[in-house]
């Protein structure tokens, strides 16, 4: 689909007119209508007011003309995949989780590489096969390329150990020991939760980046854990053995 054609569907989508798109990213009524008969193209600055308006990315708007991958885990993104900055807007060089709120959650390649092992490893390709290929395709990436300048947060990095050993010395009993958090954003945190009159509530928010775990038996036992916290709770979720509804219980930080 083409520029004109794709900014014409989302405006219609919205249900607005040609005068209060105009309106609403600050130019004439006369340039909508340029745009959608393919006379023009929004600027950059149009663009990226269009991307927030619409919630598309740029590339969306622009009508797909390139598949964007993450810099940093090299996954194929759409726009339900990618990263936010601090303000809300998209930033396309990465996916939401390995890039949220301005933090890049990543600065030790082994680290990714056993997250991404755990989610890629299928069928038709063993945990070797997959480990070789991603220590051979994420140095290509241009995250890990330019690590020196982008990563390595020192504070970020204290800030995760720090919250670590508050959540190892709540001494839940059968939890497994937190040895990393990933960033946990979407579908990963929007935990249902069932009230005492029998509705069902999602108890975080799922436009939201927490740090936490994604479920892990005891070992031995019958439950698996996970965790999800920020600087002001500790949220712990037990499932039984049989995929019962999940138990949640809430830390409050100091």
């Amino acid at each position: 689909m083409e520029t004109k054609d794709m900014i014409y569907e989302l405006r219609t989508k919205m249900g607005l007119s040609q005068d209060a798109l105009a309106s609403k990213v600050f130019v004439t009524r006369q340039a909508v209508s340029r745009w959608e008969n393919g006379d023009t193209v929004p600027n950059t600055d149009t663009l990226k007011l269009l991307s927030n308006l619409f919630d598309v990315s740029i590339n969306t708007i622009l009508g797909s003309p390139r598949q964007l991958y993450c810099q940093c885990c090299g996954m194929p993104l759409e726009d339900s995949m990618i990263s936010r900055e601090r303000d809300g807007s998209m930033n396309e060089d990465y996916c939401k989780w390995c890039y949220a709120d301005g933090q890049y959650m990543y600065s030790d390649m082994d680290d990714l590489i056993e997250v991404c092992v755990k989610n890629m490893v299928d069928e038709k390709h063993t945990e070797d096969e997959v480990r070789v290929y991603l220590k051979d395709m994420l140095p290509q990436l241009d995250y890990w390329k330019r690590y020196k300048e982008l990563g390595g947060d020192s504070a970020f990095e204290e800030f995760k150990e720090k919250l670590i050993g508050e959540i190892n010395a709540l001494g839940i009993e059968g939890m497994p020991k937190v040895e990393k958090l990933n960033a946990l954003v979407g579908s990963y945190i929007d935990l249902p939760y069932r009230l005492p009159n029998g509705s069902v509530v999602r108890f975080l928010d799922g436009n939201t980046t927490y740090l936490g775990t994604q479920l892990e038996c005891e070992f031995g036992g019958d439950r698996c854990f996970g965790v999800a916290a920020n600087m002001d709770f500790i949220l712990v979720c037990t499932y039984g053995e049989n995929g019962s509804d999940p138990e949640l219980v809430l830390y409050k930080k100091r």
